[in-house]
């Protein structure tokens, strides 16, 4: 499913005369509470799908795959998701 697919399933499910634009606002806006509470918090917590949190990554040695010359990685920040166990039963049961 992409952004658009899922705009459309929003749109769906909020029912009676939502428009695909407001359905489009609702999503941004999830999405926003969800980057500004990672930036602030430095986790989003969702019961029942899942966390968002700040993974630090090391610096760590690596090879550029066109010349096979040893560079640095810096180290960085990442976003870490990890699924909630309602989401991982609903998983387990795809096929």
């Amino acid at each position: 499913m992409n952004k658009g697919e899922l705009i459309e399933k929003i749109k769906v499910a909020l029912g009676g005369e939502t428009s695909k634009a407001c359905a489009e606002r609702c999503l941004a806006a999830v999405l926003d509470s969800i980057k500004n509470g990672i930036k602030t918090d430095k986790t989003v917590q969702i019961i029942g799908f899942g966390t968002f949190t700040i993974a630090n990554r090391a610096a760590r040695q690596g090879v550029n795959p066109k010349t096979g010359e040893k560079i640095k990685i810096k180290a960085s920040k990442s976003v870490k998701f990890k699924a909630g166990s309602a989401l991982k039963q609903l998983a387990a049961k795809t096929k």
